[in-house]
């Protein structure tokens, strides 16, 4: 970990040397020397660093002198951020030529501005000067511990494996699960009334969790609960958040409640007479009280009712009044050997397996058949591809140090070991959240980001180094409880506690999670005074503590949900105090209405949240001031209007993103941020209305966009010719399209996007062309009475067609020429066709001729005059679904008592 600050450092410091050389431009004055020696020195440090780290859980005494080292090297990188920063205003000074000017100049700069570049030069020089100071005291303290030298440490072999597989399937418990699927599909005829509660109750790292989520997912489980819900508890136990989740898991949404009467009297009606079950996971409270108070919303349910509940204490069992006790112990030898081995050994030849067997029963019984250090180790190994790294594990020194034992898993700590530098800090900065928390993998690479973690050589993107980073902590199972999107991608994750304790035990004076509440404010203890990154957690929005000024070397603070409807404003020097920020996260202080003038003067900030704050009206213009902006979040801020004028100043903003925000306009100089990857939205606005905002023509320049983009207002550009200034082909890393509103031909035809787009929604149908696209979704095309060969589309997976007003004709010009139409789509719907009367699939009789081999899923909503479906369709094997909507047509043809119900009764209808 030290490792990574130090490299970040002299990655930095070379940096800025090359960068005030190209700039022919010197803020710092006869410094150069001054750096060498820097840099030498953190080189000679640098290289005994790995054996440093291994005996830090040892020897406190190395620990200390790691923490003194991580210490200088924050400050190191706040020195070097800030001299960085001042060529970059120079930069944009030079690059903004229309800043007003005196009308008589003089060739000498005014006094003022040269005093004003005499001290920042003096004090960039004097900081450099003490640094290098205490890091002389450091490299000659290091000398007392006879560290060895990395070159003379053997380096891990990793082996690449092809792809990373999802350990949260792997339990080793087939019989338990059995046991609690029994117990929670039992019998309900002759329940009492009281609630029937099963408690799976073990120790850390024992696979309570895991067991949980396998019986919750089983489809027994989904067939015979009429709702199912999955609640995190953790520690505090807070009646009200655990409430809110109950009410948010049953898809109604919390925000709307303020206290916990409204929010229980919800909840009971939403489960009355229903069968539920109900998951708490990770219960640690022993005080009835507490529970009693989200117990007695839960009491309205029909007979068969569960609650499903995860502790590690007995006592937390009996409290609650459970019905049915899992208590859970270690797995058994063979247990332990099957889940380690399933997870090692998985895509090896048998070969392989045989030659590593020994060893690897060796390594299994080290785990003392604890799951999670079964499944930590497993896939470590799995990573280790000879038998030499298999003897390097099972005889390595750190299995025989008793002290490991008390604090830490040894297996976790041997993972850690094997991790790269970069790795092990970006893995050792998720103690920044707190236990339990749910953890989404786009924000969590933008936060390392911020804090400097993914510097990328050459032309590798930060935020793809950032994904590789992810990938292998989840390749390790240093992460779990994956969330996925719509294609199986990983989007979320948590931290096993055990994972999270390691993470914090790297972080002690690093990493906080302060809490504070209305009875009491935060307690400083002296070590919080050199916190790098804190989390603040106000469980009723009490507002920010006065002592969190006292914390001025915070690189990272997140503070969701903590300002109080009684201020409604953030403390008005924080800002004055925080200066070090490099990550500031406000999102969901649902009471803020506007954020001081003074957040300008955050000159390192990367990365600023200030998403679902729905009364902030917007943001000061000196947030432009911020030249180190990597990401600005302002989704779901109802009352933002507009963004600050200056943007165009913000040249190393990559991601902006305002989602849900219809009122919102970009200013004119959007076009100018070409380092952009994410642009969540671009408005249109007429000339006639808003000179000063942005024109479609911006998007020449923002050739780096990625992910999606919705463009909306396009009927406000006025011919092809401004709309191909736009020049959408270029955008080769866009992949997911919107075009709202409707657009002349020549105006959708000079719009074409690149070839490499996958989704589409828009209100034309030139989409022939898109050979990589997977969803289409075409809206509102008024003048087309014919639909085109879409068929000819090979990756094609959904298309949805709606509101095509003049359509009454699909034949086989739809399918198109190709041998097989639409050879991958899975999913077809048309809705509200008004004057579409027949559909045909013409060419059965030709011989080879396949259509739409992998349908799965049909639907017609609100066609009113369609008189029947194509018997081909309906004779797909593969087709599952069939919905009819708003068809009375089609009602009548295909009703139960008619001749053509046979055709359609082996297919699964939704309505």
């Amino acid at each position: 970990m030290a490792d990574a600050l130090v490299s970040i450092v002299l990655e930095r410091l070379a940096s800025v040397l090359e960068q005030q050389i190209r700039q022919q431009v010197t803020v710092v004055l006869g410094v150069e020397s001054e750096v060498d020696n820097l840099k030498n020195t953190l080189q000679s440090i640098r290289a005994v660093l790995g054996d440093a780290e291994k005996r830090q859980f040892t020897e406190e005494l190395v620990k200390v002198w790691l923490e003194r080292l991580k210490d200088i090297s924050y400050q190191m990188d706040d020195v070097v951020d800030g001299w960085n920063t001042a060529l970059l205003k120079l930069q944009i000074a030079a690059e903004n030529p229309c800043i007003p000017k005196p009308k008589i100049s003089s060739c000498f700069p005014s006094p003022c501005v040269c005093f004003k570049q005499v001290l920042l030069r003096s004090d960039i020089g004097i900081k450099i000067k003490d640094i290098r100071n205490q890091l002389d005291a450091i490299a000659k303290d290091k000398n007392q511990f006879d560290f060895v030298s990395s070159s003379t440490i053997q380096q891990p072999h990793r082996r690449m494996t092809s792809s990373v597989i999802d350990v949260s399937q792997f339990c080793g418990r087939d019989a338990d699960i059995d046991v609690i699927v029994d117990k929670l599909l039992g019998g309900s005829c002759q329940e009492r009334s009281s609630l029937y509660i099963i408690s799976i109750v073990g120790m850390g790292g024992i696979c309570k969790t895991t067991l949980a989520q396998l019986a919750y997912n089983d489809d027994r489980l989904k067939a015979y609960f009429d709702e199912r819900m999955w609640v995190c508890v953790s520690d505090p136990f807070d009646p009200m958040r655990i409430s809110r989740d109950i009410l948010e898991a049953l898809k109604k949404d919390s925000y709307g409640f303020h206290n916990l009467e409204a929010v229980q009297q919800e909840i009971r009606t939403l489960i009355a007479n229903k069968k539920f079950l109900l998951v708490l996971d990770d219960v640690w409270t022993e005080y009835y009280e507490l529970w009693e108070q989200v117990e007695r919303s839960l009491k309205g349910g029909a007979p068969g009712s569960r609650i499903l509940v995860t502790t590690r204490n007995e006592n937390v069992s009996t409290m609650m009044g459970t019905t049915y006790k899992h208590p859970l112990g270690e797995l058994s030898k063979e247990q332990c050997w099957s889940l380690f081995s399933n997870i090692a050994f998985y895509g090896r030849s048998r070969e392989k397996v045989e030659e590593l067997e020994n060893k690897g029963r060796k390594i299994a019984d080290k785990c003392r058949g604890l799951p999670l250090a079964a499944k930590v180790l497993g896939s470590l190994m799995r990573l280790k591809d000879n038998k030499e790294d298999w003897e390097s594990i099972l005889n390595n020194e750190i299995w025989q140090l008793d002290v490991i034992e008390k604090h830490l898993s040894t297996p976790l700590l041997l993972s850690y070991y094997d991790l790269s530098p970069a790795v092990k800090r970006c893995f050792s900065y998720c103690a920044v959240f707190p236990k339990d928390q749910i953890i989404r993998k786009d924000r969590l690479i933008k936060l390392w980001m911020a804090n400097s973690y993914l510097n990328s050589r050459e032309s590798i993107e930060m935020e793809k180094t950032g994904g590789d980073y992810f990938e292998d902590l989840v390749s390790r199972s240093l992460f779990q409880d994956f969330g996925r999107d719509d294609e199986g991608n990983i989007i979320s994750c948590k931290m096993h506690d055990i994972v999270h304790d390691l993470a914090q035990y790297l972080t002690k004076n690093e990493c906080f999670i302060l809490e504070v509440d209305d009875e009491k404010e935060v307690r400083m203890a002296s070590s919080f005074r050199k916190a790098h990154h804190a989390t603040l957690i106000s469980a009723r929005s009490v507002g920010f503590p006065s002592t969190i000024h006292n914390l001025k070397y915070l690189h990272t603070l997140l503070a969701t949900g903590v300002v109080n409807a009684g201020t409604a404003r953030l403390p008005p020097n924080l800002f004055k105090h925080l200066v070090c920020l490099r990550a500031l996260d406000l999102s969901a202080n649902i009471f803020l209405l506007e954020l001081p003038r003074n957040l300008g003067k955050l000159i390192h900030l990367r990365y600023l949240n200030l998403s679902y704050n729905r009364w902030l009206w917007g943001l000061p213009e000196t947030i432009c001031d911020l030249y180190n902006l990597q990401t600005l979040i302002v989704s779901k801020c109802g009352n933002f209007l507009r963004l600050p004028q200056g943007m165009r100043k913000l040249i190393n903003l990559r991601h902006l993103e305002w989602e849900d925000m219809i009122e919102l306009t970009l200013p004119k100089g959007i076009g100018r941020l070409t380092s952009l990857r994410t642009l969540t939205g671009f408005p249109i606005i007429g000339d006639h209305f808003r000179p000063d905002v942005c024109k479609i023509g911006e998007l020449k320049n923002l050739n780096s966009l990625r992910g999606g983009l919705v463009i909306s207002g396009i009927a406000n550009v006025k011919d092809a010719e401004e709309a191909g200034e736009a020049e959408l082909k270029n955008k080769k890393h866009l992949h997911h399209l919107e075009l709202k509103d409707a657009a002349s031909k020549g105006v959708a035809e000079a719009l074409q996007p690149h070839q490499n787009l996958k989704s589409l929604k828009n209100n034309w149908i030139a989409a022939s062309s898109l050979a990589q696209l997977k969803r289409l979704e075409i809206v509102y095309c008024a003048q087309v009475t014919c639909l085109p060969p879409l068929g000819e589309l090979p990756l094609l997976e959904s298309l949805t067609i709606k509101q095509m007003k003049r359509v009454k004709y699909v034949g086989g010009e739809f399918l198109g020429s190709s041998t097989t139409a639409f050879p991958k789509l899975k999913h077809l719907r048309f809705n509200d066709m008004e004057e579409w009367e027949k559909w045909e699939v013409k060419g059965e009789e030709e011989e080879g001729r396949s259509v739409m081999p992998c349908l799965h899923s049909l639907s017609t909503c609100e066609c009113p005059k369609l008189e029947s479906l194509p018997e081909r369709l309906l004779q797909i094997t593969t087709l599952q679904e069939l919905n009819i909507l708003g068809s009375p047509t089609l009602r009548d043809r295909y009703h139960e008592e008619t001749e053509d119900w046979s055709k359609i009764s082996h297919i699964q209808r939704g309505n």
